[in-house]
């Protein structure tokens, strides 16, 4: 968990801010971008997740710890995980902005009675207005015993 803040928080000092013409949706608005590695032993290693975003006011992210602001979803399960994210602008500034952000997964495991199963991930985001951005599907990754 504290590999995904560090990373989130490097991640938004490199956020871009968008362009005065360009109009940018206050809802944020996700993309999956990639996921690695696709083949993995249970248990074995590390899930990176990448999404890219845009949002017209900024508002991603909150400086309380104890919310979260991304879903995501294991298809294999019925419920999601939660993971905080930093702030993305200064506190009181309303800027366009647009970026990826990196979330770290820890290794996952054969749920059933078999040797191998495949899963992807939904993953979408809130802002702090709570408006939630439109739900994106990783590709899908596979996991042996």
């Amino acid at each position: 968990m504290k590999n995904i803040f560090i990373l989130i928080t490097i991640l938004s000092l490199f956020a871009s801010c968008g362009k005065d013409d360009e109009k940018y949706p206050l809802i944020p608005e996700i993309k999956f971008e990639s996921i690695t590695p696709s083949t993995m032993t249970e248990f074995g290693s590390q899930i990176s997740l990448t999404i890219s975003y845009i949002d017209g006011d900024g508002d991603i992210g909150t400086s309380d710890p104890d919310i979260y602001s991304v879903s995501i979803k294991d298809a294999r399960l019925n419920t999601p995980d939660y993971y905080h994210i930093n702030p993305l602008t200064p506190p009181g500034e309303t800027l366009q902005i647009e970026g990826e952000l990196t979330f770290i997964l820890p290794g996952i495991f054969v749920i059933g009675s078999g040797t191998q199963e495949n899963t992807s991930f939904k993953v979408k985001l809130q802002d702090r207005a709570g408006n939630w951005s439109n739900e994106v599907t990783s590709s899908q990754i596979s996991v042996t015993k």
